[in-house]
């Protein structure tokens, strides 16, 4: 399974030509029948192969079978729109999920519920993640999030227990921080994946992403700023990107890392690691962890093709009957999205107990500002680089964060 890597969705004055070219679907030349395209980013072989025995199981009952064309993540849009202007649009789109709203907006998917795709039972963060204005464009067989990613044999020796709140975490990464190691590490980096890492601290203060300056998001600023300032946190995360702070922890110079389940796979290949998963501190005992929900979603872009689109969404039906949630969740080590999938997910990978329990307080990237979230999300990055950087407060570094954001309406 890759790494994680919210890649950065396509301008909406781009994607309305997505709209006008697929429009013209009926100037294509006549798809073979018996095959259901599809487009995402399963470019590992593992993952293409793992994906291709579901959508075989799937379409077999149906008479069909599935021909997946997979590029790297980032490639997606562009592959998607020189699909489009050639008019070969696939039957199925695979969109990270941050990416829904700039094609909908643009009226480019077919909602899911007129296609006859059920999304019943489903946890509310997947809903979100799919969804633009209230409608479900799309929709997530498992997701993924974060969590706080321990060494036990490191806290075992300092005689300390995983943080729970923000003090703790400050105390607890004091007490692991030594010669060459950190107590703790994160991402910072100005794109994504800081920004990924950084919600979890934001949302749990109260941040608001459609206001930055509310002054609710600073006090996480301030706790990344003290973690660095301190010294238990390596200013060297500014340039780190998730799987350099999964390196980090690996080599021992990080005692705790934020990350996901993607990790997972790496991890379990260092037999000489003993690791363990707890929830994302958070400002005050007893507040939900508030982390990112992210992670892939099928639509069904707008084709011209009634049938076709029909037969797709059964087969999406079918990918997201329960079973086949919990095995291609513990495939890929994600979280299955329908609630009684991600609880049966949970009992038989205890170990990764953490990430199915933060996935259900988690939260949707664009579910306040929708189409807005890439601008949104830089400025956020860049508030959290000034402030690490000494270059600003972190009250400034919102404010100015908001007048950016705000800019770009």
């Amino acid at each position: 399974m890759q790494a994680f890597r919210p890649r950065p969705p396509a301008p909406a004055v781009i994607l309305t030509a997505l709209l006008s070219v697929a429009g013209l679907a009926g100037c294509a030349a006549t798809p073979d029948p018996g095959t259901v395209t599809v487009l995402n980013s399963a470019t590992d072989t593992l993952e293409h192969d793992q994906e291709q025995k579901f959508f075989d199981a799937c379409a077999k009952p149906l008479g069909v079978t599935v021909q997946q064309t997979s590029v790297p993540a980032d490639q997606v849009v562009s592959k998607a729109l020189r699909m489009a202007s050639s008019h070969s649009l696939t039957d199925i789109l695979e969109l990270d999920g941050s990416e829904v709203p700039q094609f909908a907006d643009t009226g480019g998917l077919v909602p899911l519920k007129k296609a006859g795709v059920d999304v019943a039972g489903m946890s509310r963060s997947a809903i979100t993640m799919g969804s633009f204005h209230g409608v479900q464009y799309g929709v997530a067989r498992s997701v993924n999030s974060l969590a706080l990613i321990y060494n036990t044999d490191l806290l075992k020796k300092a005689g300390v227990k995983p943080p729970r709140t923000w003090d703790e975490l400050k105390a607890t990464a004091k007490l692991l921080t030594h010669g060459t190691t950190y107590g703790m590490a994160f991402s910072a980096t100005p794109d994504a994946d800081g920004v990924y890492q950084f919600l979890p601290f934001f949302w749990s203060a109260g941040g608001d992403e459609a206001h930055l300056d509310d002054g609710k998001g600073a006090p996480a600023l301030q706790l990344w700023k003290d973690l660095v300032d301190e010294k238990v946190t390596s200013s060297a995360v500014v340039t780190w990107n998730q799987q350099d702070v999964n390196d980090q922890f690996i080599a021992g110079r990080a005692a705790m890392m934020v990350n996901g389940p993607w990790q997972v796979p790496v991890l379990n290949g260092h037999k000489d690691l003993h690791w363990a998963v707890a929830a994302i501190p958070v400002p005050e005992a007893g507040r939900p962890p508030v982390p990112p929900i992210g992670g892939t979603v099928m639509a069904l872009p707008q084709t011209g093709d009634p049938g076709r689109q029909s037969t797709a969404a059964k087969i999406i039906n079918c990918l997201n009957e329960a079973k086949n949630q919990v095995a291609w969740g513990e495939s890929v080590n994600n979280v299955p999205t329908l609630k009684s999938a991600s609880a049966q997910y949970k009992a038989q990978n205890p170990e990764l107990g953490a990430f199915a329990d933060e996935v259900a307080t988690a939260r949707s990237r664009t579910d306040r500002v929708g189409a807005r979230w890439p601008v949104v999300s830089d400025a956020l990055s860049g508030a959290f680089q000034s402030v690490l950087t000494g270059r600003a407060t972190p009250e400034a570094a919102l404010r100015q964060a908001q007048s950016q954001a705000k800019a770009d309406e």
